[in-house]
């Protein structure tokens, strides 16, 4: 943690005048936006994959340490928590504080955090290691994506690009882990990614004291807000929602790997290289769901996209309890699918019902849900393939989550503003 302190040091608060100064400047506008799309783009994939190093790489630890799959697995659960609880902390002060500033520490902290775990001996040095990945990590949601949407003029459409992006984090996940596992050794799965963590961590403090990237206090395309009533009732009722998309896609993503070692034995032989690229190919394939989901999202009203993700994916999730081998892969990659086509939509739905000043601090607030509160999905995982040996009643619960989102989801505001003047971009605005 000390680098990342020693660089925050480094990062004076603009000063308001500041703000409006270089606010007004549209050279430095129309550089510092593309930037901070570009930045916090990576920085979704880079979120995403260092919190799913680990689920492949526990299958090459099992002999190493003596210890179960759930034992091992059950090591990450208090990286996953402090992954969402860390968010709410996070966002607050990239509202009150810098975003930019506190990307840089996202960054640097999340590769060193990882070369360290790399480095660790036992099992309880890599909990620790995956205790601050989940720390750091939990800066990027609540700061990364409010610095996205302060910068679009589309939110829709660059929600969905970042979602691919994030995407892409998760689906290079199991395939960095294994062929770093497979061709070196388990501890090259943290270190070197986490190398490039930190070099592209340097890389935007340069921007930032350069003035090559500025602090936007205001939205680049400002939209009227919605009423204090919808306000509450819809951040309620995605209270609900975000918890259990949550838990779907940590439970989903934590256990694949051993989901299709097992299911899957004759494409995977067992191992964590054909384990982990099977992990990857499914989230390769969804990857473009999020652009498609965002698009939806800038074209019609996101409440009834939302909806409808969740109303083909819970019959899914319940089939994939019985199914194995093609039919499972199917079942699964639909679900995954549609559930990532549902991600840009409920950012879309949150940052329409959230006050631009605030908006960080909303994101913290669903990612303590759907990230802290949701990595209760891990030991859950772990539980239930420790007491029944299989997957069946993970399938069933997670096809009762999807039913639940459904019903609840039917209660936001019928709201069609959600994509008010979202095709229409401000002159001179980058998207």
């Amino acid at each position: 943690m000390a680098p990342s302190l020693l660089f925050l040091a480094q990062l004076p608060r603009p000063s308001a005048a500041r703000h409006a100064q270089l606010s007004d400047v549209p050279v430095m506008a129309s550089t510092s936006a593309p930037l901070a799309l570009a930045f916090s783009n990576v920085g979704h994939s880079f979120s995403h994959l260092f919190m799913l190093l680990y689920p492949t790489v526990v299958l090459a630890l099992e002999h190493e340490f003596g210890m179960s799959y759930g034992e091992l697995l059950a090591l990450l659960t208090v990286g996953n928590v402090l992954f969402g609880i860390g968010a709410l902390p996070a966002g607050w002060l990239g509202d009150r504080w810098s975003m930019p500033a506190m990307m840089v520490v996202f960054f640097i902290g999340l590769g060193s955090a990882s070369v360290l775990t790399g480095f660790m001996a036992s099992p309880l040095g890599i909990a620790v290691g995956l205790a601050l990945i989940g720390l750091f990590a939990s800066i990027y949601h609540p700061v990364g994506m409010a610095w996205l949407v302060r910068n679009a003029v589309n939110r829709g459409k660059v929600l969905g690009i970042n979602g691919i992006f994030g995407s892409l984090g998760v689906a290079s996940a199991g395939l960095t882990a294994g062929v770093l596992t497979d061709l070196i050794n388990w501890r090259a799965a943290f270190i070197i990614p986490g190398v490039v963590a930190i070099a592209t961590g340097l890389v935007l403090l340069a921007c930032v004291r350069s003035g090559r990237i500025v602090e936007r206090k205001t939205d680049v395309k400002p939209r009227p807000e919605t009423s204090h009533r919808d306000m509450v009732r819809a951040f309620v009722v995605l209270s609900v929602t975000m918890l259990c998309a949550g838990l779907i896609f940590q439970a989903v993503s934590s256990a694949l790997p051993k989901v299709f070692a097992e299911r899957l034995p004759d494409l995977t032989n067992g191992r964590a290289l054909g384990a982990g690229g099977l992990v990857s190919l499914v989230y390769f394939l969804a990857a473009g769901a999020q652009f498609l989901g965002g698009h939806l999202a800038d074209r019609y009203s996101a409440r009834p996209i939302y909806i409808l993700a969740y109303v083909i994916q819970a019959p899914l999730l319940f089939l994939a309890a019985g199914l194995y081998g093609l039919p499972l892969l199917f079942a699964v990659s639909t679900a995954v699918f549609l559930n990532t086509t549902a991600v840009p939509v409920e950012n879309v739905l949150l940052a329409h019902y959230s006050p631009s000043k605030w908006r960080g601090t909303a994101f913290g607030a669903k990612f303590v849900l759907a990230l802290g509160v949701g990595a209760l999905a891990v030991p859950m995982v772990a539980v239930i393939h420790e007491v029944t040996g299989d997957f069946w009643w993970l399938f069933v619960v997670l096809g009762g989550l999807a039913a639940a989102i459904v019903l609840a989801a039917v209660l936001l505001p019928a709201d069609k503003q959600t994509a008010l003047a979202a095709v229409q971009p401000a002159p001179g605005s980058p998207d």
